[in-house]
């Protein structure tokens, strides 16, 4: 299937300049045809097919370039669904300006956490789709009552937190890589816990035994340092309560913390504090990619066909597959 994209800006609201600007990468299922606004402008007609298309909207990691993904972006979009990249620079924390997935600290603190969101990049997210939904070449192709919300790192603890119909009714489930939900110390939560989850939708959680970012950052949560899966698989058995047989953690053997990404920016980031893969990086992202789009096939687009091939997938012996639960 062709994959194209367009580009569009959103403002977020509360934000001040020169920080209030989002600027997004929406991929699609193209048509290739030969036309004036294709040979001068390169805009590629949608391939209806199998439209209207559920959105995943993904969370890129904490100062981690959302092109990092594309890769993914591209699996999934040629699936038949449409991805949403964006990238927001900004003041994360004081005089730190870098990449965000938009997180509010505020809002993870033990009096406000779970009242409100913690995504500040999201309703100007959801803004710019019910825009483009009327004034683009996706008019009319979108379902937006099926978003998906996923992320890496910081990014996947954002989607995992606001998968929450109290909040964002249109959104349908998560699925997250490389993190987990200890509270943080400094924002006043006490060592060794776990927080909870909204734990109303389907959710994919997917750890790496080689993550050297969560390994090495234990000791801000009061979490065994050196651990690179505990807090992931606490998150999976602490923080939602399952029962819909709907909630999935899938531990993958040699992955570090980078091996969502195709190309792993030196300069930014800190990839030198990461653990080394023990297993190839393609064959990786080559696992994750089909288990995240079974997962959306699943429990989004409602195809029962697929369910069982997910279940092969992930039951099947695999060198990859460190371990799998599902509740």
């Amino acid at each position: 299937m062709n994959i194209r994209a367009i580009v569009e800006a959103a403002k977020v609201d509360d934000a001040q300049s020169p920080y209030d600007t989002i600027h997004l990468k929406i991929l699609y299922p193209a048509l290739i045809l030969e036309s004036d606004v294709a040979k001068n402008m390169g805009i590629m007609p949608v391939n209806p097919e199998k439209a209207p298309f559920p959105v995943v909207i993904f969370f890129n990691g904490f100062n981690c370039d959302a092109q990092q993904y594309q890769w993914l972006g591209i699996k999934l979009a040629e699936r038949g669904l449409v991805v949403v990249l964006f990238n927001w620079i900004a003041e994360t924390l004081p005089g730190m300006t870098s990449f965000t997935p938009g997180f509010n600290l505020e809002h993870r603190k033990p009096t406000l956490y779970r009242t409100a969101p913690t995504a500040s990049a999201l309703p100007a997210v959801l803004a710019t789709l019910e825009k483009l939904q009327t004034r683009s070449i996706l008019a009319g192709k979108l379902d937006l009552q099926r978003i998906i919300l996923g992320g890496h790192s910081e990014g996947g603890r954002v989607a995992m937190e606001n998968a929450d119909p109290q909040f964002f009714p249109q959104v349908a489930a998560s699925f997250a890589y490389g993190t987990h939900t200890a509270g943080m110390m400094m924002l006043g939560h006490e060592a060794n816990q776990i927080l909870p989850l909204p734990d109303s939708l389907p959710l994919l959680i997917i750890g790496g035994t080689c993550d050297g970012i969560i390994a090495n950052s234990n000791a801000h949560y009061g979490l065994i340092a050196g651990d690179a899966t505990t807090p992931v698989i606490r998150t999976f058995h602490e923080a939602i309560a399952g029962g819909r047989n709907d909630s999935y953690l899938v531990i993958l053997a040699g992955a570090n913390h980078f091996s969502i990404v195709d190309s792993c920016d030196e300069t930014a980031a800190i990839p030198f504090v990461d653990f080394p893969a023990t297993q190839p990086q393609e064959n990786i992202r080559l696992l994750m990619a089909q288990t995240i789009g079974l997962f959306i096939d699943t429990y989004v687009r409602h195809q029962p066909e697929v369910s069982l091939e997910l279940e092969q997938l992930l039951n099947t012996a695999n060198p990859l597959i460190k371990s799998f639960e599902r509740k």
